[in-house]
């Protein structure tokens, strides 16, 4: 006997509240204005948009897309139109769509993420921000924000210090240990933790001997990584006392209750949206029926009820 009313599937990420768990991540659905013809953008908890840096960014040279066993490799380069231009020529779409909109955002600097920050907190129709901390400091040698605890967490803070808005720090795998990262953020004032990002990967043309992508390694994405990522957000679950974000090849409504039962509160949807455009309307749909199958009359029922 199924649940005579439908399950209720609303979150709360601190202080910013989304009508479901189900996100998409960002890179991956361009500003939300290219999938709005295939998802109803009014179902989505949330829209996670491109990176955004302070100026236009062309992102790097062709090839880079590469197909892989399992998943996909990326080194697009955090291509984007930069600040102005998004809430100037795409930020008044979403503001007609009832879809918490998260600015994801990124820098080279502290002081850029500082500038992006602000002219972000000031816009009309930004929830939250979603902080990239995967990309290099140019003025420490290029050294990634976020493989570092002190690093991290000074991204955090300058972001922090700019607004008002509630602030998700998405963290990199590519590290030693991901729990002192996100204990660090956390500490710093971050309100929400976002995992995994891309793990460093690359792959080799037998033909030429050359990389398939122009710039050697890219983010590896997709089915492949689920284990990983499911095995980062559980061990970090467990070590922080905010809400964390599971990330990392979720393809259907299963793999998005996985995440949940381990401990995250929302999940992000990425990789997917190339496959199957309808992904995220999908993942919704399932959790849903999951729920109703099984007697659940509130999302929040399952979230953290894993069994080691």
């Amino acid at each position: 006997m199924k649940l005579k009313t439908a399950p209720r599937m609303a979150v709360n990420l601190g202080r910013l509240k989304l009508k479901n768990p189900v996100m998409t991540a960002s890179g991956t659905f361009g500003y939300g204005e290219e999938y709005a013809d295939y998802v109803d953008l009014n179902k989505l908890g949330a829209v996670v948009v491109k990176g955004l840096s302070l100026k236009q960014r062309l992102g790097n040279p062709p090839p880079r897309i590469m197909e892989t066993t399992g998943g996909m490799l990326n080194s697009v380069g955090l291509q984007n139109i930069g600040v102005d231009a998004f809430i100037e020529d795409k930020l008044p779409f979403l503001r007609k769509y009832d879809a918490a909109v998260i600015a994801n955002v990124y820098g080279e600097t502290y002081d850029e993420f500082k500038k992006v920050t602000k002219i972000l907190s000031a816009a009309k129709g930004v929830h939250a921000l979603e902080v990239n901390i995967s990309c290099p400091n140019v003025k420490s040698g290029g050294v990634i924000f976020g493989s570092d605890p002190k690093i991290a967490a000074r991204v955090t803070k300058t972001v922090k210090e700019e607004t008002s808005l509630p602030v998700i720090v998405k963290l990199t795998p590519n590290v030693t240990d991901i729990v002192a990262i996100a204990r660090a953020v956390e500490k710093a004032g971050a309100d929400a933790i976002s995992l995994i990002n891309t793990l460093t990967g690359m792959s080799v043309d037998l033909k030429t001997r050359k990389p398939h992508l122009k710039n050697i390694t890219g983010g590896l994405s997709g089915p492949a990584i689920k284990p990983v990522a499911l095995r980062m957000v559980w061990e970090v679950v467990q070590m922080v006392s905010i809400p964390v974000i599971g990330i990392g090849g979720i393809m259907t409504a299963q793999d998005a209750l996985e995440f949940l039962i381990v401990g995250a509160q929302a999940v992000q949807i990425g990789t997917a949206n190339f496959v199957n455009p309808h992904a995220t309307m999908e993942i919704i749909e399932g959790i849903q029926s999951y729920l109703a199958a099984n007697k659940i009359k509130d999302i929040n029922e399952i979230i953290g009820t894993f069994q080691p």
